[in-house]
């Protein structure tokens, strides 16, 4: 669907070259929700603005359903454009215009009819939840309807792509999830594939099937949400799913709960998918004469399934707590051993 290949944009000032995007390579799929996170400067929104050549890349190439964008002529790209919706952190709604005319602007502008215009508005007016709201002005809206406007005016023209930049972070976090579960409907009905930009890893957690992680304008990780989350191999990933887990890479917290005993493991469980509902530590205290002191734990779902860390001490003799472990592991759970703790 979407294939960008060693994509770069280099800023060129007085003392010195900045490369904003560095040789950046991915690959979306159609009717995927693909996530790219970054802190601010990282580069993510200057790599979604090369994406529709609103900003002109240095190197690199954009392919949209085998169509080299960065190939396009002006008069081509402008008509390549009409099927790359938009949405922006600040809405960019024009103030002079209802909510209808806003998302009519660029039907308008593409020369549809004004009957079937007419019909567009309105069938888009209610996919967004804005019924009723048809003439009023963006100063009349929350924010949240006015991102409303935002979207349906971006899926006016039938788009293949919904690009959004930083879509929710003007937003409270109730709006948040309802912005949210909005595109993750339109993303099912319509099967549109959406690239989000944002700097909140609890958007990636929500609605995304797939996540690149940007730093100083590259692509550090990239992956399945699930195993960025479970398995984070970068210094940036790991600060990203730190905010969601806390008791992630915040060991020392751990002392105040454990017991100095040679006779005992912390290990620290990873379950996802299925496993997070399981019953193991009922079905190990039935299966293995050991103790187990569950220390910390949390879980949260994903749009790919749940994923759970549990942090628990197993007390017992040496070789039953070496048979646990491997029982855990044999049942699909990852099993990691917290030596430093104690």
């Amino acid at each position: 669907m979407i294939s960008i290949k060693g994509l770069s944009k280099l800023y060129k000032t007085k003392h010195q070259d900045v490369k904003a995007v560095d040789n950046v390579s991915l690959d979306i799929k159609k009717g995927e929700i693909y996530g790219v996170i970054g802190y601010s400067g990282a580069g993510k929104s200057t790599f979604i603005r090369l994406i529709n050549r609103l900003e002109e890349p240095s190197n690199g190439e954009v392919l949209i359903n085998d169509t080299n964008i960065t190939g396009l002529s002006v008069g081509k790209l402008r008509k390549e454009r009409q099927k790359i919706g938009m949405i922006f952190q600040h809405f960019n709604l024009l103030w002079s215009r209802t909510v209808y005319d806003n998302i009519a602007f660029p039907l308008e502008i593409a020369g549809v009819p004004s009957r079937e215009r007419r019909d567009t508005v309105l069938e888009l007016i209610e996919l967004v939840g804005l019924k009723g709201r048809e003439q009023a002005y963006p100063s009349q809206l929350s924010g949240g309807q006015k991102q409303r406007v935002g979207i349906a005016r971006a899926l006016a023209n039938d788009p293949d792509v919904l690009l959004c930049d930083e879509a929710t972070s003007a937003l409270d976090p109730e709006t948040t999830d309802d912005i949210l579960d909005l595109l993750v409907s339109i993303n099912e009905k319509l099967n549109l594939t959406i690239i989000m930009i944002t700097h909140e890893m609890h958007v990636i957690q929500k609605i995304c099937h797939r996540v690149a992680v940007m730093d100083q304008g590259k692509v550090v990780e990239h992956g399945d949400v699930l195993d960025v989350f479970v398995k984070p191999q970068s210094k940036t990933a790991k600060r990203f799913v730190q905010q969601l887990s806390p008791l992630e890479h915040k060991q020392d917290t751990l002392h105040r709960f454990i017991t100095k005993d040679e006779n005992s493991e912390v290990v620290k469980l990873h379950f996802i998918g299925n496993d997070a509902k399981r019953a193991l530590i009922t079905d190990v205290i039935k299966r293995f004469d050991i103790e187990v002191n569950i220390l910390q734990g949390s879980i949260s779902p994903t749009q790919e399934g749940a994923y759970g860390t549990l942090y628990v001490e197993l007390k017992g003799a040496a070789n039953t707590i070496q048979e646990t472990t491997q029982y855990i592991r044999t049942s699909g759970v990852e099993v990691e051993v917290i030596r430093d703790v104690t």
